[in-house]
């Protein structure tokens, strides 16, 4: 397998920006970017000034915006060529059909189709446009030409579009063309694989209204999801009751209880090459559900409890076993504990934290325990660590 071992360096761009209504969209892109301290150079054809004024991403990228090919800036009068030589990646978004017609053509009779035709950067294209203007059959060759090409297509989306028609062509949200940009400059670390992945609480219910949960917020689980789409992997994700929404390029299976999420992982797992147990499943559940609300009383009620389906111990368990990791959050003598669950339960991964420092946090701080030892890791973001947690994943694999 042809694995990239090193994530694309994202420290600057250049963003380009064509004539369409979705131009004022970009500004918000601009400011995500910015967020994410990536140097942007903005590029906008004619058209684009039409729909929002250079001065926007001026004061959003703190930097000169650039419209004209005679006036690029560049001391040798080379802009159009100097720029891309600087920048790790362009990006245009929204990239009109017109403009999408110049580049699968090699025409370059404006500064930024000039920069994207001299550029020895990679090119991403976020398309925007009619649903009748992208469905049209010289559109899609020209797609097609763009794809054969290396070029990476962000979206489109489909819905409601300014003209009044619905479908295709629509560009995709900021936060989605940031995500997708991020998910792309990832190493492939996992390409081909098949990963299944827990996340969130679980609920137990004691009645129609009552039940045994947890602070779970499934953060951890969600980051790593989106982590190992990011690493090229097929990613299905179960998820106990949480709020948070699905990652790009994953499939989510909704479920409730441990029993709900045991039955959805045994349905899937023996199409699963690697399963990733982040889920805090409750360790009981009521060996009675009431079929309706239980009445406070003076007295005392007693809730007589059951364990609840180990899936990380059954998975592991399995004869032809998928590659387990586990997560184990403690709240006193971590690393003894987890250890002594990562062996009853025979993973060859497991990942520890203090329940406390972690549960509904945007950060974590973790230990890796394997058979070799302990390694600890710096408290980081979710995201991060879960990007950090893929490549540690990737060479323990058996085919590593």
């Amino acid at each position: 397998m042809n694995t990239e071992i090193t994530a694309r360096r994202l420290n600057r761009i250049v963003l380009g920006i064509t004539g369409g209504i979705a131009a004022y969209k970009a500004a918000e892109l601009t400011r995500l970017l910015v967020r994410e301290r990536i140097a942007i150079d903005v590029v906008m054809t004619s058209a684009a000034t039409k729909f929002v004024a250079p001065i926007t991403f001026q004061a959003l990228s703190g930097r000169p915006v650039l419209t004209e090919l005679w006036n690029s800036g560049a001391a040798n009068a080379m802009g159009h060529i100097d720029l891309s030589r600087t920048a790790d990646a362009i990006l245009v978004a929204p990239a009109s059909a017109d403009f999408i017609a110049k580049l699968a053509n090699g025409l370059a009779d404006d500064l930024l189709s000039s920069l994207c035709l001299a550029r020895t950067c990679p090119l991403l294209v976020a398309p925007t446009m009619n649903v009748q203007m992208w469905n049209n059959s010289a559109t899609q060759r020209n797609m097609a030409q763009l794809r054969a090409d290396g070029i990476e297509i962000l979206g489109p989306g489909n819905g409601g579009q300014a003209c009044g028609e619905v479908g295709d062509g629509r560009m995709i949200e900021p936060e989605e063309i940031l995500a997708a940009l991020c998910a792309w400059s990832q190493p492939k670390l996992l390409a081909s694989k098949r990963i299944l992945l827990t996340a969130g609480p679980t609920f137990e219910a004691i009645d129609p209204v009552r039940g045994i949960t947890n602070l779970s917020s499934g953060k951890m689980g969600f980051a790593l999801a989106r982590a190992c789409a990011e690493a090229g992997a097929t990613v299905t994700l179960v998820s106990g009751p949480t709020t948070l929404a699905a990652p790009a390029g994953v499939t989510r299976v909704d479920v409730r209880s441990a029993d709900e999420m045991a039955a959805a992982v045994d349905a899937r797992i023996a199409q699963t090459d690697i399963f990733i147990a982040v889920a805090a499943v409750a360790d009981y559940k009521p060996v009675e559900r009431h079929g309706s609300k239980v009445k406070k009383a003076a007295a005392p009620i007693v809730l007589e409890l059951e364990p609840t389906t180990d899936i990380l111990a059954r998975v592991a368990g399995r004869p032809k076993a998928p590659f387990c990791v586990g997560f184990a959050a403690e709240t006193e003598d971590v690393n003894s504990n987890a250890e002594a669950k990562r062996r009853k339960k025979k993973v060859p991964l497991l990942i520890a934290n203090r329940a406390q420092d972690a549960i509904g946090k945007d950060e974590n701080q973790v230990t890796l325990l394997d058979a070799t030892g302990t390694y600890p890791l710096p408290r980081m973001s979710k995201l991060t660590l879960a990007r950090r947690l893929v490549a540690e994943i990737a060479q323990r694999l058996p085919d590593a």
